[in-house]
C-alpha cells in the first residue's frame, strides 16, 4: 500500500506542485523543520564553546531533531491509517507536499523565461532564487549551466531521495530525511560558525543521499532516451560513471554528470560562492562548452521524463508487492 500511496503522491505533486495561495496562509512543513533547527542552533551553538564541544552539541541537536521528526511522522502515520480511505488520501497529500517535481521545474523554467524576456540581469535575479553562487559573476552561459546543475542536483535530493525514504520508512522515514536535509542546508556549511556544529548534519546528509544520487543518474539516463535518443541515454550513464568524482560532493556529481552527458554539455567547472572561487574541472569535458537557453528547456524535458520513469518504477514495484 505504501508504494501505491507514493505513486499517487508523485502524480499529485507533478500536477499541482506547491500552490502559492496555500503556503501564503499556512507554514510549509519544511519551514517548521527549519524552525526546529534554528531553535537548536540558537540554544546549543555557542561561539564561546570549543570546536570539540560544538561538534558534540551539533550531534545532540541533530539527534533531537531527527527523533522529533520520526516521532511526529510515526504518530501522524498511525493516525491517518486508522481512517481508511480518507486517511490514505490525506497521506498522499502529505507526501506530495514534501516532493518537488513541479516546483523545481517551474523555478528552473523561470530562469529561461527571464533570460528570454528580461536579459542578463533578469536571468541573474531568477537564478539567484535556486542557486547559492554569486549572480553578479554569471554571464548567460553560466546562468544556464547553474540552472541545469540545480535541476539535476535537486532531482536527486528533492524528488528521488524523499520518495526513496518514504518507500523505505513511511512518514517517519520521509520526515527524518526532510529534517536532515533541512539541517544540512541550514547548518551544514564550512563556515566558522558551522564547521564544527554542522559537521554531523553534513556527513549524515551525504550518507542519506547516497542511494538516491545513484538512482537519479540512472533515471536521468532513462529520461534522456525518449527526449534525446538512445545515444544520449548511454552517454548519460557513461559520463555519470566516469565524471561523478570530479564534483566536490560525493552525491551531486552523479545526477549532474548524467545530465551533462544527456545534453552533450559541459557542466560544473569554476564558480564563485560568497566571494570565494570553487575551482573544479568540467564534467563531460568532451561536450559543448557554452550552455544556451534552449538547453534549460531540454534539461527540463529530460527531468520530466525521468520523473515519469521513477513513477513507472514505483508502480511496477507496487504491482509486484501486491502479486
Amino acid at each position: 500500500m505504501q508504494l501505491a500511496l507514493l505513486a499517487a503522491a508523485l502524480i499529485l505533486d507533478r500536477l499541482l506542485g506547491d500552490p502559492d495561495w496555500l503556503w501564503r496562509r499556512l507554514p510549509h512543513p519544511v519551514v517548521l523543520f527549519g524552525a526546529v533547527i534554528g531553535f537548536l542552533d540558537r540554544r546549543l551553538n555557542k561561539e564561546t564553546a570549543s570546536d570539540a564541544a560544538r561538534r558534540s552539541r551539533g550531534v545532540v541537536a541533530l539527534l533531537i531533531a531527527l527523533l522529533l521528526a520520526i516521532l511526529i511522522g510515526l504518530l501522524l502515520q498511525v493516525l491517518l491509517r486508522s481512517f481508511g480511505f480518507v486517511g490514505a488520501l490525506a497521506e498522499i497529500v502529505v507526501v506530495a507536499v514534501l516532493l518537488a517535481q513541479k516546483s523545481l521545474s517551474d523555478h528552473v523554467l523561470a530562469v529561461s523565461k527571464a533570460l528570454w524576456n528580461g536579459g542578463l540581469e533578469e536571468g541573474r535575479r531568477a537564478v539567484s532564487m535556486i542557486v547559492g553562487r554569486d549572480p553578479a559573476t554569471l554571464d548567460q552561459p553560466a546562468i544556464c549551466r547553474a540552472a541545469i546543475e540545480s535541476l539535476a542536483e535537486n532531482f536527486s535530493d528533492g524528488v528521488i531521495a524523499p520518495a526513496f525514504w518514504y518507500a523505505l520508512g513511511g512518514l517517519p522515514g520521509l520526515f527524518a530525511y526532510k529534517m536532515l536535509n533541512t539541517a544540512d542546508s541550514m547548518i551544514g556549511h564550512k563556515t566558522p560558525r558551522y564547521l564544527a556544529f554542522g559537521w554531523a548534519a553534513a556527513r549524515l546528509d551525504d550518507v542519506a543521499n547516497l542511494p538516491a544520487a545513484r538512482l537519479s543518474a540512472g533515471l536521468i539516463a532513462l529520461g534522456a532516451l525518449p527526449v534525446r535518443g538512445r545515444k544520449a541515454g548511454w552517454r548519460a550513464l557513461k559520463v555519470a560513471f566516469s565524471d561523478h568524482g570530479l564534483h566536490r560532493s560525493p552525491n551531486s556529481g552523479w545526477p549532474e554528470a548524467a545530465m551533462a552527458g544527456a545534453l552533450g554539455l559541459q557542466l560544473a567547472g569554476p564558480r564563485v560562492y560568497n566571494g570565494e572561487v570553487v575551482d573544479e574541472p568540467m564534467m563531460n569535458a568532451a561536450g559543448r562548452g557554452e550552455a544556451r537557453v534552449e538547453d534549460i528547456k531540454k534539461a527540463v524535458a529530460i527531468f520530466h521524463a525521468s520523473c515519469s520513469s521513477a513513477l513507472v518504477a514505483v508502480l511496477a514495484l507496487s504491482f509486484l508487492a501486491l502479486a
